[in-house]
């Protein structure tokens, strides 16, 4: 070509080709350049502008590549190469929707654009359109069966729509095609992992990081699967190796503080999360890891708690609400009828938090309720059976996505659709951010508070969030008897005496997340040890499990001066012979900041009196909302001179008879029948006034 161009230097096609060629050599300025120059030969040259575009994008310049693919259109309408190149630059630029219709035209003007196909999936599923880029994807298949891109492209959507086993068929049929594409391992431990098949997922990172040693994406899978396997200290030097090939991974970022958090250091987890939000604002995995480990942190007060839901409202629930038109419903506006409510949750089955609302569905009014369980429960046991008994109709959500979940949601007529989620994993909030029912309550799964104004209700107490604080609560705060309780286990697993009647000195328990306990709670503990030369101390967690957190927890209480000889730490059980542990327990000590909710309602039902410290946020007031809701104001502490004295100060006596009383006050104050009353009249009060608020001039319905 340079051969060519001595001779005759302003040579179109001779110029153009060379600058094709350049680009192909990774020559990619030299190639803008010569392909400039042979426009400016022929500026009507809409391959030239097209491929220019190319060029121009490549080198990172996707604003200036927009403009090269307008001028090729605007030449050659019906030039399917333009479009195509077009929505390449509009993907660049964020414009996702602009983009996959660019792609549209240019697989429109040629049916056989493999190409224009698989990138018109792959804007869509930005868009969060994954039935749409699948659509994409099958016809880049239907054309070329051994696109190995299309295939994993494809699994990935299906993952985003809870179709996991239609995604790992996909990886497999890609892994049959490119057993050496690590990316296709990747995706595959993703599917595998979703599913909570952990050993597998392990293994398909483990191979994709023996494929591609610098994929952050692989070792911070492999950190994922051995955070869900207690094993964290792996699972935080995986996250290094992530943040050794890329510092500004916003995710590897997010799975390091989670590392950090799950071994008790929640202010170093939220200080990662908040760098992660600073390079990505709009990240949910972020969002949601930070608003869940403020529940730990020892200085945040209800208004930071508050803080941090709004700013997921503004980055991402606010954003899903505008999408959509304003929402619409045609309830019957009686106020008096059967109400329809529908539970949104994935811990139906044997879990805390199933413990907390079980009761209530168990109890509910049927003549007066019908109840509706939308389940992302992923592995079922007898209490995802109990749960499908107490309900009218069960509806598996789990590999739903938010368009069909709230389409079923207004099929079903929802009056009262309740979330049992918060933020914590798995959630639903962009359904709830939609408004598929007239009324929405956030309550007992995390009960915290979600941000959404469109979250109309907020189950909780006066003392979990006293009056002063609720104009920073989105929702509107609606007490019941207690912000959470818990149905009564067997009596058979409570010991009829204390421990210290037979022993003679006194067993301290902690039966929390290890998460929960900060320096100053363990500080405060080894000084009432101190203070009883004979007392014991029993902490008992699944993350135990892992010698790591257990070498960690030990240097803490080290560190505080502890006798390490007088703290025995104990791992996970069955939920039948944690209950029978606290026979070993006389006086339960609540963490602090962040307290017990079910742990403490486990401990007043085994007969064991709970101390706690009350702070500034619902979680550090769970506790005591359990122990005024009972009656036991006096185990609330003020300080931690207060706290200590109470933890000192019970006798014999004074424990036997909590023993024995204990269970009979739990029921009389707040027993499972009366709370789940308390809970019906709720949802009677809030419908009426929904009614009445969509009457002309405010009437009030008799």
């Amino acid at each position: 070509f340079r051969f060519v161009l001595k001779k005759h230097p302003n040579h179109f096609d001779t110029l153009h080709m060379l600058g094709l060629s350049e680009y192909q050599l990774g020559e990619t300025e030299a190639a803008m350049r010569t392909i400039k120059r042979a426009l400016m030969v022929d500026p009507q040259s809409e391959a030239a502008h097209s491929n220019l575009a190319t060029v121009l994008l490549s080198l990172g310049k996707a604003a200036d590549s927009l403009v090269s693919c307008e001028t090729a259109i605007r030449l050659a309408p019906a030039f399917a190469n333009a479009h195509y190149n077009h929505g390449n630059a509009l993907f660049a630029l964020g414009r996702f929707a602009d983009a996959a219709a660019s792609f549209r035209t240019a697989f429109a003007l040629n049916p056989q654009f493999v190409d224009a196909f698989n990138n018109c999936g792959n804007a869509l599923h930005k868009a969060r359109q994954f039935a749409e880029a699948i659509t994409c994807y099958d016809q880049v298949l239907a054309l070329a069966p051994g696109h190995v891109l299309a295939y994993i492209n494809r699994g990935a959507a299906y993952i985003e729509l809870r179709k996991t086993d239609e995604a790992i068929a996909d990886f497999d049929r890609a892994i049959a095609l490119a057993p050496d594409h690590a990316g296709v391992w990747i995706n595959r431990g993703e599917a595998l992992l979703q599913r909570r098949y952990l050993d597998e997922s392990l293994q398909s990172y483990d191979r994709a990081i023996e494929l591609d040693p610098r994929s952050p994406e692989a070792w911070l899978g492999r950190a994922n699967v051995l955070v869900l396997s207690r094993r964290v200290d792996e699972a935080k030097r995986a996250c290094q190796e992530a943040l050794a090939i890329d510092p500004n991974s916003v995710k590897a970022l997010v799975q390091f503080g989670q590392c950090l958090a799950h071994q008790g250091d929640a202010d170093a987890g939220i200080a990662l999360f908040e760098q992660a939000l600073l390079i990505d604002p709009c990240d949910d995995a972020a969002h949601a890891n930070r608003i869940f480990t403020l529940d730990f942190s020892a200085t945040a007060s209800f208004a930071e708690h508050q803080a941090a839901r709004a700013d997921w409202w503004r980055a991402i629930g606010a954003v899903e609400a505008g999408a959509r038109p304003a929402p619409v419903h045609d309830n019957e506006l009686s106020p008096g009828r059967k109400l329809v409510v529908g539970y949104v949750g994935a811990e139906f089955k044997r879990c805390s938090a199933a413990y907390t609302y079980r009761s209530v569905l168990e109890n509910h009014d049927k003549s007066r309720f019908e109840v509706i369980c939308y389940s992302a429960t992923t592995k079922t046991d007898e209490v995802t059976e109990s749960f499908k008994q107490a309900a009218d109709h069960w509806r598996e959500i789990g590999q739903w996505p938010d368009d069909q979940l709230e389409a079923c949601v207004r099929r079903d007529k929802i009056d009262i659709l309740v979330d049992l989620f918060g933020h914590s994993a798995d959630n639903r909030l962009r359904v709830f951010a939609r408004k598929p029912a007239p009324v929405q309550v956030t309550a007992w799964g995390h009960a915290t508070g979600t941000g959404m104004p469109v979250m109309d209700y907020l189950f909780s107490d006066p003392v979990a969030i006293p009056q002063e604080v609720r104009p920073l609560f989105a929702e509107q705060v609606f007490d019941l008897p207690c912000l959470i309780v818990a149905e009564p286990p067997r009596g058979d697993f409570r010991s009829p005496v204390p421990p210290v009647t037979q022993n003679g000195f006194m067993t301290y328990g902690v039966f929390n997340r290890v998460s929960k306990l900060s320096d100053v709670a363990l500080a405060l503990w080894s000084q009432l040890l101190a203070s009883k030369s004979d007392a014991r101390l029993v902490i008992k967690d699944h993350m135990l499990d892992d010698d790591e957190t257990c070498r960690i927890l030990r240097d803490r209480f080290a560190r505080s001066g502890a006798d390490l000889e007088r703290i025995s730490l104990l791992g996970s059980t069955s939920r039948e012979q944690h209950l029978e542990a606290f026979a070993q327990i006389d006086v339960c000590l609540d963490p602090f900041p962040q307290g017990g909710g079910v742990s403490t309602w486990e401990a007043l039902y085994m007969g064991v009196p709970v101390v706690t410290r009350m702070g500034r946020s619902v979680p550090t007031r769970a506790a005591a909302a359990i122990l005024s809701a009972t009656g036991l104001s006096d185990w609330i502490a003020r300080d931690d001179q207060d706290y200590l004295a109470i933890a000192s100060r019970p006798t014999k006596d004074h424990l036997q008879t909590l023993r024995q009383d204990l269970p009979e006050l739990i029921q009389r104050r707040c027993g499972p029948l009366r709370y789940a009353k308390a809970v019906e009249d709720a949802y009677q009060q809030m419908w009426r006034q929904y009614c009445e608020a969509q009457l002309p001039n405010g009437g009030v319905i008799p």
